[in-house]
């Protein structure tokens, strides 16, 4: 019983970790990364589908990204729907491509995306401390319910804090590793 509440415990809080991965690689940084345009999504038919299932993206270079749409008749949609993102980026089409070139990031939006890393690291620390407090809660009634001893249910709360300890940590030093990333020249 404690360790599948345990074993939960450890696999939701990796999977803050997952989902702070997945979202870092959205953060633009100096150097081209068909992920970054994960999170734009292309109105496909009247269906939002994400860029990556309507056009096949490619990285010939450092500082481009290659769009080609499966559907030719896509291309403008694809080119509207990068330019209207959050990224700051200007595609340019010839009609069957889309070519979107990555400009050097100024200081100040370096800056700008530090911080919002910074966010998304304190959104994960937030979910890992949730996973924790339901952690505990299930010991405590499973303590309530004489289904484990006072002493069990001490050494699964001190487990699951060093869990969330360890994660919590990790989540700082992935946000120090795209910091340095970010700011790189």
């Amino acid at each position: 019983m404690i360790n599948d509440v345990i074993k939960d415990v450890q696999h939701r809080m990796h999977g803050a970790l997952d989902a702070l991965h997945r979202e870092f690689k959205t953060l633009r940084t100096g150097r081209a990364n068909a992920s970054m345009l994960d999170g734009i999504v292309v109105d496909y038919y009247g269906t939002p589908t994400p860029i990556a299932q309507v056009a096949s993206l490619k990285v010939p270079e450092p500082s481009l990204i290659v769009a080609e749409p499966w559907d030719k008749s896509m291309v403008s949609v694809v080119e509207k729907a990068i330019r209207n993102s959050d990224l700051g980026l200007n595609p340019a089409t010839d009609g069957k491509v889309i070519r979107i070139p990555i400009p050097q990031l100024t200081e100040e939006r370096r800056k700008e995306l530090v911080k919002r890393a910074h966010h998304m690291s304190e959104e994960s620390r937030t979910a890992i401390r949730q996973v924790r407090r339901d952690g505990n809660d299930k010991l405590k009634r499973m303590l309530k319910d004489h289904e484990i001893s006072e002493d069990d249910e001490k050494r699964a709360l001190d487990e699951i804090q060093k869990m969330t300890d360890k994660h919590i940590d990790e989540v700082g030093s992935i946000l120090k590793s795209k910091e340095v990333d970010i700011m790189a020249v």
